[in-house]
Order: structure tokens, then C-alpha cells, then sequence
């Protein structure tokens, strides 16, 4: 019981964190979206296809990348953020299917899904809350889905790591991110199968 309501605390303090960064978000965000994010994103939804959920989508970053045949539901804790999601893709001509939902606590029925995208959402999510939400997700994918995620780790260049820690305090004051998930290790908690890992910006995503 104290477990669950430790995890309600915390998932309320994001929802707390994005209602106030939801107004600055896409702004601050806009150097490392044009020069780091958007080729990555191409890349991860690149060949996708069914029906797919992009969960923890912000503010719909992942949108330009939906493939054109795909069924995609857009899906994040937090309303605001969605509501700029909402705005992006209907300004691409799609009609967004947008649903505001908890990862711990999804609400869509058993294997609904056939991928699950996630950029940038298990930095943001307390270590001990990832293994419940990763079941979560396992639990809307039909049998042989994908997951797929897009996340940050502390650089192995001793240089960089210290920058990294230096800017860590304002990274999480901001975004709730952190750089020292073990994201890796709850995926095997959970129960999934880890196909491919690979580095696909230096060696910090």
C-alpha cells in the first residue's frame, strides 16, 4: 500500500512539473529537437507499422515521423502537453487519437497494441516505478510486439560525464530527466526480451 502511494506521490509531482513546463516546454527544447532529436525520431518510427503506441509523447514531437498507414495513439500523463501534441499533428492533416493516461496504470485493454514508442520518457521516470510500468506496457502489447526506446545515459568520457553531472541538477529542475536510470535492467525485470541496444548520438543515447 505504501509502495502505491509513494508512486501516486511521485507521478503527481511530474503532473505537477509538466503543467508548468508545458508552457516553456517546446521552446527550451528547440535546439537539441533541430539538431540532435529529429533524425533520431525519423530513425526509431522509420518501417513501423499497425496500430502503435507512442506513450509519453509530450508534445508531439514523434508526430511528423507517424507512418502514414500506421494507427497511432498519442498518449501522456499530462493534458497540457498533449494538448500542444494535439495542435502539432492536426497542423501535419491527421486526426489525432490523443489519450491522456498514467504508464502505471494504462488504460487500454490486454494486447491492444502492436509497438510501443517511447522517446525519452523512462529518463523522466523514477527507478522504482519503471519495472510496474514496463509490465504495464508488455501487458497492451499482442504477443511478439516491440517496444521501442529512445533514452539518455551518462557519457563513459570522463569530459563529458562531468558536464553531464553538471547540468543534471537543471536538467531535472526542468524536465524531472535523469541520466542515471537503469532503464536496461528494469526491461529485463519486466520480462522483455532485449533484441538490439546500440548508441545513436555519441555515447549518451
Amino acid at each position: 500500500m505504501k509502495q502505491q502511494e509513494d508512486g501516486a506521490a511521485k507521478i503527481n509531482s511530474l503532473l505537477r512539473l509538466y503543467r508548468r513546463t508545458s508552457l516553456f516546454y517546446d521552446f527550451i527544447d528547440w535546439p537539441f529537437e533541430h539538431f540532435r532529436y529529429q533524425h533520431l525520431r525519423k530513425k526509431i518510427w522509420n518501417g513501423l507499422s499497425g496500430r502503435i503506441l507512442d506513450m509519453g509523447a509530450g508534445t508531439g514531437r514523434n508526430a511528423p515521423f507517424y507512418p502514414a498507414d500506421a494507427q497511432v495513439v498519442t498518449a501522456d500523463l499530462s493534458p497540457e502537453m498533449l494538448e500542444h501534441a494535439r495542435h502539432r499533428i492536426e497542423a501535419l492533416g491527421r486526426k489525432p487519437h490523443i489519450v491522456v493516461t498514467d504508464v502505471l496504470n494504462l488504460h487500454f485493454k490486454d494486447r491492444d497494441f502492436d509497438v510501443c514508442v517511447s522517446t525519452f520518457l523512462f529518463c523522466v521516470l523514477p527507478d522504482e516505478l519503471q519495472a510496474s510500468a514496463l509490465k504495464e506496457i508488455k501487458r497492451v502489447l499482442k504477443p511478439g510486439g516491440k517496444v521501442f526506446l529512445l533514452e539518455y545515459v551518462y557519457s563513459r568520457n570522463p569530459w563529458r560525464r562531468l558536464w553531464m553531472k553538471l547540468m543534471a541538477p537543471l536538467v531535472e529542475g526542468l524536465f524531472g530527466a535523469r541520466f542515471d536510470r537503469r532503464t536496461r535492467e528494469h526491461m529485463l525485470e519486466a520480462g522483455f526480451k532485449l533484441m538490439e541496444e546500440r548508441f545513436v548520438f555519441s555515447d549518451v543515447i
